[in-house]
């Protein structure tokens, strides 16, 4: 029976309203047959990703629409669909929890399966729906209660209001800002004869400046273990940080320049400020000569910890991207890389020991049984060879990766999530027991196994996954954790590279999980354990005592270090008191202003833990810029622009926190929360920027969410305590965050982002959106990063490096479009007003 090719089902999307009934909005779906042969029958199906569930019931259409697992769903014809004929469309529509307001909220990755449930079922390519523009009110707020303002041309142009575009010599050479510089009249000019004079101490970091000088100059710079040039050098710098280790001074004057540091590292930090010293035009186009102001550095780090993360096991990112974050996190003197390399939708690492990872773990497509691949999730699609979906690091690249970081004095910090999260690993390792078992080799098979089968229990996770814990009762759980470290402890030794921290994961374990297991509840009958709070404790500290075998420190989520107890009624989560002293380290993320959990981190450092502040509210660097349907991103979290990061006042979070996650004022809701004391003030190591992977579908986009927030976290992790918590009265406060704001805009319109665009081959860092408004026939516009230009037109076209520029008020008629442009005329996304 001839029937539609995938490619010739067309489908729309639209958000009829998130004012629907309480917390849920109405979508339609447009199905359009443009084959020439009908779809009919029952035994198809079309898969699809979305991050909402529907609610059951609420189909029309002649469908229904079924959850499978985490966000994969499948639209299935009912006994009244009839057929959908040659050039016929049907409306569907359906009632979703929750809301959609941004495009990245839409289902994504469809694609029709023909005799669905079969073995010898077929998939076809669907692809992504066009998805209608987001334009009434109750399409762009979650609720009639959401009072966070839709951005719009004027908005942007009101916030932006106060910034003015600064003179050259006013803008802070370096980035993030130093603790003392002082800069004079006159510059130090050399070119490639000009020696790098270093002892054999120095020469990785020499090797690294030669190749950076090469890049701005084209030519190659020649070393020396004597004499004048550019000279690096040990020695004594004095100065009050995190960590004193990482201090250095630079001198800039007519003899030369030395860069003297408190160990390697510091040499490394000023080699960090001395390029930024260098012409932000060499960035772009190499230049034989180069020439630096005179002046004085002394500088060092506020926290030992500046980190930033990146997901790879939502979505796969390439050795590349990953190389080029490394850079430019050297760049601006951040020192840790937290590698998320597995989730449920993904295992990226070969594991030589236990292949499977990523024989089945690494892949994702189309499948009946998942023996050979994992599901499609976040609109991967049914294809499983080039999806963002699939890929892993072989155990080579791997290595690449560990030397290319320590060359940039960065540690990895590598994750694999257990006892959550690990769906890709439980999959795998499913597929090596029944590979196992067929062999005759029952004990080999159970040696690695993380899956109780007879388990009943259930559960659902944050990411609607129904299977996606281990069975920590199982030997196979342990057997498999210390293998995976012995692996990759050998990885880290071919690279030279001492192991410090691996991160468990350790969060998001849904209630339910274990309960229906016999396995486990044998077990903790056995071991007198009375609930599965107390069986996660007894996996936590068997984990910690196989981490304390290869002498790693034991980093996760700060579930790792709560515990709950039910008070009232209401579960209370507070510190776990038996894991003070055993090395854990956790990242603490939850304080979304109005959850309730705002203080986590400040009440494990208060309890004596070790704390990295990753808090979502002002660090979260894959949630949406802004509140624009166009702006790719989640919102969970709240909307966390550039400003947000800057922002972020560590050692007092409450500073800047105003608004809850829907717009409404906190009022005094925050008064009882914890404070850091003195002793939890030294027990926050630093903080660290997250980019989570779910909405991460190509290198571009991990670029667009990373840059220019990072510039921010690492302003905020190294740079002084820029005093805002200390001034009481608001409006001062207010007026000072300000100054301080305009400063660090016009460091990024006129020379982060400038040096970006040449960074690399140019950093797909994402361009400001221009604000703007008409008033008396005339356009007014700004941007967010002075410095950019603005170029406009007034026909309905977009903008092209040919339209002309706005340099300030011009008499305009018609709609106007505008959009900024970089200096390598990167067009960002444009804007109309009129």
């Amino acid at each position: 029976m001839s029937r539609p090719a995938g490619s010739q089902l067309k489908l729309t999307w639209e958000c009829i309203s998130n004012h629907y009934d309480g917390d849920t909005f109405l979508a339609e779906l447009t199905l359009t047959n443009q084959s020439d042969a009908p779809l009919s029958g029952k035994d198809w199906a079309i898969y699809f990703n979305a991050c909402r569930k529907v609610k059951p019931g609420t189909v029309t259409g002649g469908v229904d629409i079924v959850h499978v697992n985490g966000d994969l769903s499948k639209l299935v014809p009912s006994a009244d669909f009839g057929t959908l004929a040659p050039g016929e469309s049907r409306s569907i529509r359906y009632v979703g929890l929750f809301w959609v307001i941004q495009e990245t909220d839409a289902p994504l990755g469809f694609y029709v399966v023909y005799g669905d449930g079969q073995a010898d079922a077929r998939a076809e390519v669907i692809g992504d729906p066009e998805i209608v523009p987001f334009t009434r009110p109750e399409q762009r707020n979650r609720s009639l209660g959401d009072k966070v303002p839709y951005v719009t041309a004027e908005t942007r142009y009101a916030d932006n209001e106060a910034l003015t575009l600064l003179p050259a010599d006013q803008v802070g050479r370096i980035t993030p800002t130093p603790l003392e510089s002082s800069f004079g009249g006159g510059s130090f000019t050399f070119s490639h004869d000009t020696p790098v004079v270093f002892p054999v101490e120095l020469e990785r970091e020499a090797t690294f400046l030669r190749q950076a000088l090469k890049d701005l100059t084209g030519t190659e710079f020649h070393g020396a273990a004597q004499g004048k040039g550019i000279v690096l050098q040990l020695g004594q710098v004095a100065v009050d940080s995190g960590a004193p280790e990482e201090a250095y001074a630079l001198d800039v004057s007519a003899d030369g320049i030395v860069i003297t540091g408190a160990s390697a590292h510091g040499v490394f930090n000023g080699i960090q400020s001395l390029r930024q010293l260098l012409p932000v035009d060499a960035w772009r186009n190499p230049q034989p000569t180069l020439s630096v102001p005179f002046g004085k550095v002394k500088d060092a780090p506020r926290f030992a910890y500046r980190g930033m993360h990146v997901d790879v096991g939502r979505n796969f990112s390439s050795k590349q991207t990953v190389l080029r974050l490394l850079d430019c996190m050297a760049l601006y003197k951040l020192n840790k890389f937290h590698f998320h390399i597995t989730d449920d939708e993904g295992w990226r690492l070969e594991i030589p020991s236990l292949p499977e990872l990523t024989e089945i773990g690494s892949l994702r497509g189309f499948t009946t049984s998942e023996t050979d691949n994992l599901v499609p999730s976040f609109g991967s699609g049914a294809e499983v060879e080039h999806s963002h979906g699939t890929g892993f690091y072989t155990r080579a690249e791997f290595v690449e990766i560990l030397k290319f970081a320590a060359a940039r004095h960065i540690e990895v910090v590598p994750e694999f999530d257990v006892p959550g999260h690990a769906r890709a690993a439980i999959k795998a390792m499913n597929v090596r027991y029944d590979r196992l078992v067929k062999a005759g080799k029952q004990a080999e098979a159970e040696h690695y196994l993380l899956a109780d089968f007879d388990d009943a229990s259930k559960y659902e996770s944050v990411q609607l996954w129904h299977d996606n814990v281990i069975c920590i009762a199982l030997d196979g759980a342990y057997h498999f954790i210390e293998t995976v470290i012995r692996d990759v402890k050998q990885m880290y030794a071919e690279a030279g590279v001492v192991w410090k921290t691996m991160h468990t994961g350790g969060d998001e374990v849904p209630a339910g999980v274990w309960e229906g297991s016999p396995k486990c509840q044998a077990f903790m009958q056995q071991n007198g354990l009375k609930n599965t709070r107390e069986l996660l404790d007894h996996f936590l500290a068997r984990y910690r005592d196989i981490l304390k075998q290869y002498d790693l420190t034991f980093g996760g989520w700060e579930e790792i270090a709560l515990t709950n107890e039910t008070v009232d009624g209401v579960v209370v989560h507070k510190p776990n008191p038996k894991f003070v002293n055993a090395n854990f380290q956790p990242y603490v993320w939850n304080n979304v202003w109005g959850w309730g959990q705002e203080d986590f981190a400040y009440q494990l450092a208060n309890a004596g833990y070790k704390v990295v502040l990753c808090n979502v509210t002002n660090l979260y660097f894959d949630l949406a810029y802004e509140k624009d349907p166009r702006e790719p991103g989640y919102y969970w979290g709240g909307f966390i622009n550039t400003r947000k990061a800057f922002e972020f006042c560590p050692l007092d979070i409450y500073t800047t926190a105003t608004v809850n996650l829907f717009g409404a004022d906190l009022g005094d809701s925050l008064k009882d929360k914890a404070r850091l004391t003195a002793e939890g003030t030294r027990n926050v190591l630093g903080i660290q920027g997250e980019l989570w992977g779910e909405n991460a579908r190509s290198g571009a986009r991990i670029e667009h969410f990373a840059m220019p927030r990072i510039v921010a976290l690492a302003e905020r992790a190294w740079a002084a305590d820029p005093g805002w918590t200390f001034i009481a009265d608001k409006g001062e406060r207010d007026r000072r965050m300000q100054a301080d704001w305009n400063q660090f805009a016009n460091r990024l319109g006129q020379r982060e982002l400038p040096r970006l665009d040449g960074f690399l081959g140019g950093y797909g860092y994402r361009v400001p959106v221009p604000g703007a408004r008409l008033e008396g026939g005339k356009l007014l516009a700004n941007i967010e990063s002075p410095g950019f230009v603005l170029r406009y037109t007034t026909d309905g076209s977009e903008p092209t490096a040919a339209s002309p520029a706005y340099t300030g008020p011009v008499a305009v008629s018609g709609k106007v479009t505008l959009a900024a442009f970089t200096t390598t005329n990167r067009r960002g996304r444009s804007v109309q007003v009129g």
